[in-house]
């Protein structure tokens, strides 16, 4: 027994003595034998140091990796880059996006109900008319569009494709003697007649005898909104029924074309020559607005307007009640005061007024020639376009106050509005406002195009 103690004593004094040797310096280390020599040691000393060098650092190693690990999943950062929930993040948003934006497939599918739902609406439109030049009488055509408004016949379309009537040093162009309406899958030609129609706004409405039509869905074009799908439907270049697609670019946009100012809905669906008085539609099916007129030129490309079916709908009343639009008159002829003249005499923005028609309101209230018509019901005006379109707002029979500027003061006149004469009122050309010389506009109807 004290054999094997002292057997044991030896061992152990062995064993630290060549641990202790391992701590020297030494060239040529042997780290198999130091790797023994410190087990053994560790396990020599277990009795008198192991919670001081085993136990407090494993702990302290635990509650290292805990809070390290709290710290990882409290930084959105590290959290992300650790488990990668960012690329899954963004993978589900865009999944959601997609189905909520945008579905390709259901964007298809609307298109095709769309068109479904409103080529049997839209009919195609020839005109027949008479060219004289120096070469003699020749008869050429016209092609256009066309809205069915009720089933037994009644048609809405652009004046300037109905109303060829035109003339220059070269040519005259005479008023269509033919107006053919082709419906929707039929061959049939129907002849149409003219029911009224209004040069101010660029309408005119068309009857065929025929019952059975399926008219469109007009919607309201004032709750349109920028960015919104749309669609063009009629027939551009003889392809008839050809639907387009594009976006709302901009309302309310002012432009010009032959003496008549539109407050239109800018498109990039492909207005073409032809699409003159077809639909533009909503993803709902809902007529929206008249396919009118485009900007044409070099370096030009998807800028097409469209007139706003609300601003139609009263106007298609009266020509379908009265074959014409009875609007409010004041009897006078104006221009706009330009900035330099403005600057240069001290004289406020409005419209000069240039004559004043003997006994009209205007004469009866005591306007005349020389004075600026700066306001209209307190709204300011610069142009005979303004005046016009707030004047238009009001009934015959109301009475509006204007503000008059002249020789350094304003004052208030007020004016009843009458009834429009027949005849082609001075006021009624004074309507056209110029457009910049940079800005390439054209009508796209097609017997313009004879001449280009």
């Amino acid at each position: 027994m004290e054999n094997e103690n002292e057997n044991e004593n030896e061992s152990i004094k062995e064993t630290t003595h060549v641990e202790s040797s391992n701590f020297e310096p030494s060239s040529s280390p042997n780290y198999g034998h130091s790797t023994e020599a410190s087990f053994k040691k560790s396990k020599a000393n277990v009795s008198g140091g192991f919670g001081k060098s085993v136990f407090v650092p494993f702990l302290s190693g635990i509650v290292g990796a805990i809070l390290v690990v709290g710290l990882c999943f409290g930084v959105p950062s590290i959290k992300d880059k650790l488990f990668n929930t960012n690329n899954r993040r963004l993978t589900t948003s865009s999944d959601s996006s997609a189905s909520a934006i945008l579905n390709t497939e259901d964007y298809a599918k609307t298109s095709s109900a769309v068109a479904e739902k409103v080529l049997p609406s839209v009919v195609g439109i020839k005109i027949k008319y008479k060219i004289t030049s120096f070469f003699g009488t020749s008869t050429a055509e016209g092609a256009g569009s066309g809205i069915i408004l009720t089933e037994d016949g009644y048609i809405l379309t652009n004046n300037h494709v109905i109303s060829s009537e035109s003339s220059s040093s070269f040519y005259a162009i005479q008023e269509a003697s033919d107006i053919i309406v082709k419906l929707y899958n039929d061959d049939t030609e129907y002849k149409a007649t003219v029911v009224g129609t209004d040069s101010y706004t660029d309408l005119a409405v068309l009857k065929i005898e025929k019952d059975g039509l399926t008219p469109a869905v007009l919607g309201n074009s004032d709750n349109l909104k920028v960015g919104e799908f749309v669609f063009a439907i009629g027939n551009p270049l003889g392809l008839d029924y050809s639907v387009t697609s594009g976006i709302v670019s901009a309302l309310n946009r002012e432009v010009a074309s032959e003496g008549t100012t539109y407050y239109a809905i800018q498109t990039d669906a492909a207005i073409n020559t032809g699409n003159s008085g077809g639909a533009l539609v909503n993803i709902k099916g809902e007529v929206v607005g008249i396919n009118t007129l485009k900007f044409a030129g070099s370096g030009v490309e998807g800028v097409g307007f469209a007139i706003p079916i609300s601003s139609t709908t009263a106007v298609v009343e009266q020509l379908i009640d009265h074959n014409s639009v009875i609007r409010p008159y004041i009897g006078i002829t104006g221009s706009s005061i330009s900035d330099e003249d403005a600057s240069k005499y001290s004289l406020p923005k409005g419209v000069y007024v240039e004559s004043v028609e003997k006994d009209s309101p205007a004469d009866k209230a005591g306007l005349v020639k020389g004075d600026i018509i700066t306001k209209i019901e307190g709204k300011n005006v610069s142009s005979i376009n303004e005046l016009n379109r707030i004047k238009y707002t009001y009934n015959i029979g109301d009475t509006v106050k204007l503000t008059v500027y002249k020789d350094g003061s304003e004052r208030e006149v007020n004016i009843k509005l009458v009834e429009m004469p027949e005849i082609e009122t001075t006021e009624q050309k004074a309507q056209e406002i110029e457009i910049p010389e940079d800005q390439s506009q054209s009508y796209d109807d097609s017997f313009f195009n004879l001449f280009r």
